[in-house]
């Protein structure tokens, strides 16, 4: 028995620990570009959107739309950043959730169906770097140790 644990589940840690950092980087650049973009894209379509928006009966669109786009657009480059990440993580991770619900929510006929939606994965990963933080290879690290403070899980 202590072979099978050590052959497939300690070893395999061991190698992992090399490369703790990187995938929490990859999440990162792949979810912050991607809503870094979206964001450009909708701040500078803010009618066109307000009027889907409006559409799906999001209430206050003037005012949700540049707010949202810029939570995307900033959002998404402190992720790539990795500078304060688990705020604009949750935040989009919010931003997941009502979008299910307002867009998509029409569409669930099952749990296969709503975890199938693109929001949910963006979703997961939005929450994985809110709770667990940006990794090593991250601005919020380097911040962390140039203030002396103790370290504290990033």
């Amino acid at each position: 028995m202590y072979s099978i644990v050590n052959l497939l589940i300690l070893l395999p840690a061991q190698l992992a620990s090399y490369f703790s950092w990187a995938g929490p980087l990859i999440v990162r650049l792949i979810v912050g570009c991607t809503f870094m973009l979206a964001g450009w894209g909708k701040l500078n379509h803010l009618e066109q959107v307000t009027e889907n928006f409006v559409g799906w009966g999001i209430p206050l669109p003037t005012i949700l739309t540049p707010f949202v786009a810029g939570v995307e657009f900033f959002g998404g480059a402190m992720l790539i950043l990795g500078l304060f990440t688990r705020i604009p993580a949750a935040m989009l991770a919010v931003v997941m959730v009502v979008a299910i619900k307002v867009a998509k929510w029409g569409d669930v006929d099952s749990l296969e169906t709503l975890l199938g939606f693109e929001e949910a994965a963006y979703f997961a990963g939005f929450m994985w770097l809110a709770i667990a933080g940006p990794g090593a290879a991250s601005l919020d690290r380097l911040l962390l140790n140039a203030s002396g403070q103790p370290k504290a899980s990033t």
